[in-house]
Formats: C-alpha cells, structure tokens, sequence
C-alpha cells in the first residue's frame, strides 16, 4: 500500500514536472532582454514588477535590434519606445492589445451564451457566441475588463490577464442561482444570520456580528437566540427544541453524527466555530436525507470548496486558546485543519472560576474542606479535512474530529496513621472520520458517494470516602453509515432526490461496583436500512418540497415509513405562508443517571433501542406560520404541535420516586413562537415570545398526565444590537421565561423507609415550579488591522449582569440531621461571569 509520505511526494514532484516543463520550453522576459543588451549594446528601463513571472519564447539570433523589438511588442502586452539609440522603455500604459476569453459555467462547464463583457470606462465591449466565446481588439493594457451574466456572480478581470496571444483563458462565472433562491433573509437578527426559504435558520461563522453575552459564534449558543430553542439548565449539552430532549437533536459536522457537544459539562459548545463554514437548524419539515432527530436537526459544514488561497487565524479567551489553517498543496489538493484547548490546568482565570463553580455545586469537589485535594480539568478538539479535486466535475473530501474532556480529582485523607490517596476520573471522547465523493455526471444530473464512522465513550471511576465504594462506568457508541445521493434536475422548476443508506450502531453499556461487589455488562447492535426520495419544486411564488423515507430495521424485521412536507407561498410582495411537516425516528436515547452520578456531576450514558423496554422513539409534528417582510422589519408567528412517543423514564431526567420505575410514554407539546426583528443601517432589535405547552402521558403512573420536566410555558428574549463604527459593535440582550417543574416531599411526611434505607418521599410529579428566570447578558467588539492582512477583533461578553441567582434544578436529600426531614438541594446558574476573546485573522 502507498503510504501518505509517498502520495505526497507524488504529487509534489508531479505538480514540478509541470511547471519545469513550462520553464524549458519559454524563458523570462527579464532575462531576455539582457541576452538582448549584451548583443545590440542597449539599454531597457523598465518596472520590475510589471515584469514579473513573464515568460516568452527566446527570439532568433539572426534578428536585428528592430525585428527583435517588433517580436517582442507582438508576443507580449508591453509597449517598447526607442529613445535613442541605447535607451528603450519598457510599459504597457499606452499599449493596445487583444483580449480573448470563453466563458462557462463553474459548476457544469457549460458555455454561457451572450454574456457581457465591457472595457471598464470605455464604451469598448463584446458579448459571448454559441460556445461562450468573445474577442475584443484594441484594449488598454492596463485596463480592467467587467464579465457579468444575469443569474451569475460578476467579475472584473485585468485586460493583460486576457492577452489573445496566449491561449484564451477559459472564465468561470458562479451561479447566484442557489443563494437568491435559498436564502430570503440575508441577515437575520445579527450578520451571519440568514433564513432559508426551507424555514432553517444558518450561521454562517466568518460573517458572524454580534449576541448578547458571546464572545465567538459558538454554534450551540447561537441557536439558542431563535424562538422554540431553549436550555432549561443553560447548557448547550441541553439544546431543547419544542420541548424535546437533548437527545432528540440530530447534531451532524460535515456529515457525521456526532454523540458528544460541549466542553465543560455542557456550558461551551465542542466544534471550532473559526473553521465551521456554516450551521444550519431545522426545527420541521427536515429533508428526507436526515433521520435521527425528533425534534431537529442541526447540520454544521465546513468550507467545502479548495480556495488556493493560504489563510488561518488564532485567538484566545479566558478558558481556551485556538487555531485554524487553510492551505493550498496543489490547484487541486488543500488542507484545513484546527485546533482548540483549554489551559485550566495551568492556571485559573476568572471564567473558569465561575464555570467550575457552576459545574461542581453541592457535591464533593464542592463540599469538600476536611481532606485535601485537588482537581485536574482541561479539553480539547481539533479537526482535519482534505479536499481534493480530480477533475472540474469530481471531487473527494474527507474528514476527521476528535473532542475530549478530562477531569481527574485526587483527595488524600488518613486511615490508620497513613495518608491514603484516592482518585476518581472522568474521560469524554467523540472521534469521527468521513470521506465522500461527489460527481457531476452532467449538468442535470449529479451523485454524491459517502461513508462515515462515530466513535463516543465515556470512562468514569468515582470513590465514595463517605460510603468506601468505588465504581466505574463505561459507555461506547459506535456507528457506521454507507450513503449514496442522487440528485436529478430536470429543470429550474423540478428537482428530484433519491438515496439509500445503510447503518449500523452499536453501544455498549459497563458498570462495576467493589462494596457490594456488582458488575453487569451490556451490548447491543442494531442494523438499519433506509430508501429515501423528495420532490423540489421552486417557481415564482411557491416553494414545496414534498418526500418520503422508508427505514427498516433488520433485527426487529420492522418498516416504518415517514413522510415529509414543507410548502412556503408568497401571497403578496411582503406576506408568506408555510406549512412543515414530519414524521422522524431514532434508535439510540440517553439514560439520566442520578443516582449513579459521578461527583455529584449528572451523566448520561446512551442506549440502544431493543423494540422492548427501550422502543424506537417515533414523532409526528405540524407547524403553520406566517411572515411578513418589508423595510427591514420581520414579523413571524407560527403555531406548531408535536407528539413523541416511545420515550421512557430513564431518558427525562425526573428527580423523584418514578425515576427508578421503568415505564413508557409520550409527551405532546403544543405552542406558539412569534418573533419581530427591525434593522436600520446601524441598528438591530428584536423581541421574541414562545407560548408552549408540554406534557408527559405515562399510564402506568397516578396521575397519568402532568407537566414534561422540560416544560416552559412563557419564553421572551429580547435584544438590541448598535453598530457605533464600521469597526465597533454593541449587543445588549434579557432573558424571561417561566420557571421549570420540579417535585416536593410529601408535606409532613417527607421520609419512607425502604427496606434499610431511609428515602425520600416525593410528591405528585412536577407539582411545583422554580421562580421565574431572568438574565442580562451584554457584549461588545472591536475590529482593527495589526497590518495591511493581518486582521484582529478583541470582543468582551459579561454573562448574567445583574448576578441574579436563577435556580434550574432541586431535588431533595434525607437530612442526616434529622432523618424524618428532607433537605433541599438547588442548583443555580451561572452568576456574573465574565469573558473576553482577541482573535487574529490572515
């Protein structure tokens, strides 16, 4: 097998054949005319820059000084006056020449037909024949030529670069075709921020402005700007969407599913936003190329198209330092790749000291002031991508992520007269790996060949000093996928796309425990197929795609067959109505451990389902909105209805006397989300309001129907973003919404026995409710250039100004005071914290 030393070298000494062989067959211009004054006793002046990289065909020696000059005026775009019989100049200022070129599309290299080319500030101009070629006599050397086609992007090219006396240049225009019909709102609450015809929302990271409280586009905290999106504990560990789980998220990076999506238990997002091109997050009427992910789907893709260009940047903040590389090997091979890690475990800033705070309340890390001890915490991601064209119509791409979190916490005490030391240790890993290959067959009809593999684990140990236990738990997710596209359009008006997949998922579940002695080890695969197939059908003021999607699961023998719909109409220039819909599955929940936790820190372990007592999670959702868009001012409402089921207790987090019990049920949710946004040249604000209402139905349980632990009936945010300078930005932002459910002790009877144990006796399930939540985050950014390309941006966010001490979650333990009384246990969110990032770019 040819290792990747000898690829490269391949390909290095195959790209300097080329360029040797251009070399022995022409000579620079320079050192022709030096050749030249040696012979003829002249002198050329000249600037040496303009000669640059020119190279010519030497001319004969048998040539006198007038011939040759005329030879090089035919051959070259330079301009040679005589001034004497020694000095001659050499320019291009007064030169005429002729320019050439054909012009093509840059996607399926098909001639553009009656393009315009214009001589910029001249009258001078030609349009392209049949085959997308043109010819233009007697342009300014030093002139700038404007090639434009309607529906493609313009360009202006220098005149000399389209010299006819080379061969003509082949033009490629892009097509502006997919960005005016995909995109309807360029920039949506913030740049960067663009809404999709589809209803999904994208985040293009390189343009992104500004968010109240963020210091970067961290993708996960970004989204949770849009109405429906919430976080009942602030995490980004806990995206929950409509009232869904955080395992009900399809979270995908650059076609991987990915098990793992946050740094320091869920408060920063795990993907280097500096190198992810773009988030996309769907909330309904998803394609028919996505499963997984009852409740959304978001998709993060990294720049996909070879720049030739060598660019990067790097930055820090308070928890992290970073970087990020895009650079060109050949024309057709480029690499990209970026890096991110914490340094916490050298030392301490105030951020981290308000995130470790946040993560470690009321457990033993936090309780902990008799024995000594001391806690190790740092992470990091980095990711690798190549991408390699074979030819105009065939590309390959392939990719790598890797994203860890490390703690270890070491506490000594003494037993007996000697200092014993015990250590506990928590490891989080996802690693993924894709490679695809997209073709373009004709310009109708193109394919898209692709597979990927995702590896998560969790390894935790944990010594209780209080109870002298020690356990360990282990969980591994690995899935595989084979997945082939084909995209056929048979005009401007249909597009149709039909696929197949082919997955397999394994988990494996080990948990062991010294006192008592305890071990039980558990591991499940599923395989699963599916054909997929949707309709696009794009025209003047309709936009429908409509699909469906066949999955069968080979070990249950079971069909389930999905519909999907997403319509959008215009009605009038500025009022739109859509409609989603959606039927989805998925094969793999987290299990919430609380009682088996590690430190006092919530973990979840995912499982498979065995379509027993774990079944397949199925959903149906509708939604039905309207928009209006005029001026800069955006108003949408949208009412919507979801219902799940297959979810079991295990997977909901409950905090009370069910969370043991294994039962099966469903929740349905039903809400409204409206949002404003206004925009002048310096000014964005909006304000957002989400009305839902969420409820659990588990028959085995009196009463059977009450309120989802994810419940948030009212939800406002709302935000104000100043553009003071170009160069200057301010974002001021609140948070309101309901407080969560949570379950109390029985009023005067708060302890049961149980068996030996003494335990807590809860209530009816999420009978209360947490106060209200509120927060001001504020944040700004500078940009400015360090030199001419080098560009630096220092931004400062300050989370939760008012320091208001919101509570997200209580639960109760026995007071060991007195066991006959409970003693409440609340955690709180972050209080003021502060960040700043500086960042440069080249």
């Amino acid at each position: 097998m040819v290792n990747k030393k000898t690829t490269f070298l391949f390909l290095f000494l195959f790209s300097f054949a080329i360029k040797a062989q251009d070399i022995i067959t022409k000579t620079l211009l320079k050192d022709v005319l030096i050749e030249i004054e040696k012979k003829h006793q002249v002198t050329f002046t000249y600037s040496d820059k303009d000669l640059e990289n020119v190279y010519i065909t030497k001319p004969d020696d048998s040539l006198s000084l007038s011939e040759t000059i005329n030879y090089l005026e035919s051959v070259t775009i330079f301009n040679f006056k005589i001034l004497d019989n020694r000095f001659i100049t050499v320019s291009y200022l007064e030169k005429k020449i002729p320019v050439c070129g054909t012009i093509v599309d840059s996607n399926t290299l098909e001639p553009l037909v009656l393009a315009t080319i214009l001589v910029n500030n001249t009258s001078n101009g030609a349009t392209s024949n049949n085959n997308g070629e043109f010819n233009i006599n007697s342009v300014p050397a030093n002139a700038n030529i404007s090639i434009s086609y309607v529906g493609y992007k313009p360009i202006i090219l220098p005149a000399k670069d389209l010299f006819s006396q080379n061969l003509c240049k082949e033009i490629h225009l892009e097509s502006l075709s997919e960005e005016l019909s995909e995109v309807i709102i360029p920039n949506f609450l913030t740049t960067g921020l663009q809404k999709n015809i589809d209803g999904s929302t994208v985040l293009k990271t390189k343009k992104f402005g500004i968010l109240p409280g963020l210091i970067e586009p961290d993708i996960l905290k970004t989204i949770k700007v849009l109405p429906g999106v919430e976080s009942v504990n602030e995490s980004v560990s806990n995206i929950n969407v409509r009232g869904g789980t955080n395992d009900q998220n399809l979270i995908l990076w650059d076609g991987i599913k990915m098990y793992h999506t946050s740094h320091f238990f869920g408060l920063i997002s795990a993907y280097n936003p500096y190198l992810t091109e773009k988030a996309t997050v769907i909330k309904n009427g998803t394609s028919t190329k996505f499963s997984d992910g009852v409740s959304s789907t978001v998709n993060m893709q990294t720049n996909n198209k070879i720049t030739n260009t060598f660019s990067g940047g790097a930055g820090f903040n308070l928890l992290s330092a970073d970087a990020f590389l895009q650079a060109p090997i050949t024309k057709k091979l480029e690499i990209h790749a970026s890096a991110r890690r914490s340094y916490t475990d050298f030392f301490d800033t105030p951020t981290y000291d308000k995130y470790f705070s946040r993560s470690f309340q009321e457990n033993s890390i936090a309780s902990n002031k008799e024995n000594e001890a001391s806690t190790d915490f740092y992470f990091y991601d980095y990711s690798f991508k190549v991408l390699y064209d074979i030819n105009k119509n065939h590309s390959l791409r392939a990719n790598l992520i890797s994203i860890k979190n490390n703690l270890e916490y070491t506490e000594e005490y003494t037993n007996n007269g000697s200092t014993v030391e015990e250590n506990s240790n928590l490891k989080q890993e996802n690693l993924g790996a894709n490679i695809s290959w997209n073709a373009n067959w004709s310009p109708k009809f193109s394919t898209e060949l692709s597979t990927f593999i995702s590896d998560y684990k969790i390894n935790s140990s944990d010594f209780n000093r209080e109870t002298d236990q020690f356990q360990t738990q282990f969980n591994n997710v690995l899935e595989s996928e084979i997945r082939f596209i084909a995209n056929h359009h048979f005009s401007d008006v249909f597009q149709l796309t039909n696929g197949a997949v082919f997955n397999e998922i394994g988990v494996a579940n080990k948990t062991t425990v010294n006192a008592p002695t305890f071990s039980k080890s558990v591991k499940d695969v599923l395989l699963k197929s599916a054909l997929f197939s949707e309709v696009v059908y794009r025209k003047n003021n309709t936009y429908a795609r409509v699909g469906f999607r066949a999955n069968y699961f080979h070990d249950f023998n079971k069909l389930i067959i999905e519909p999907r719909i997403n319509l959008r109409q215009q009605l009038y220039n500025s009022l739109f109505l859509k409609l989603e819909g959606e039927f989805k599955n998925q094969t793999t929940a987290q299990k919430i451990d609380f009682q088996d936790n590690f430190l006092g820190i919530e973990k979840r372990r995912w499982v498979l389902a065995d379509n027993d007592k774990t079944p397949i999670i199925k959903s149906k959702q509708v939604s039905f909105g309207a928009e209006y868009s005029k001026n800069n001012l955006q108003i949408e409402l949208t009412g919507f209805y979801k219902f799940v089921n297959g979810i079991t207790v295990a997977n909901q987090g409950f905090y009370n006397n069910v969370q043991t019990l294994n039962s099966i049920g469903d929740y349905k949710v039903k809400g409204v989300e409206f949002l404003i946004n206004k925009k002048t040249k310096k000014l964005s604000s909006w304000l957002s309001y989400t009305f839902a209402e969420n409820n659990y139905t588990f028959k085995t349980f009196t009463p059977d129907t009450f309120p989802s632990s994810l419940d948030i009936t009212h939800s406002f945010s709302s935000a104000i973003n100043y553009n003071i300078t170009n160069n200057v930005k301010l974002s001021l932002g609140a948070i309101l919404r309901s407080g969560t459910p949570y379950t109390k002790p029985v009023k005067d009877n708060e302890t049961i026995q149980d068996g030996n144990r003494i335990i807590v006796n809860y209530d009816t399930p999420n009978k209360e409710r947490h106060p209200n939540f509120f927060r001001i985050n504020v944040s700004g950014s500078y940009n400015f250039n360090l030199t001419k390309n080098l560009r630096s941006t220092i931004r400062v966010g300050f989370t939760n100004i008012s320091n208001r001490k919101n509570i997200i979650n209580t639960y109760y333990v026995v007071d060991e005071n007195n066991t006959d009384n409970a003693k409440e246990i609340n955690t709180y969110s972050l209080p003021f914290t502060p960040n700043i990032s500086f960042r440069v770019n080249f």
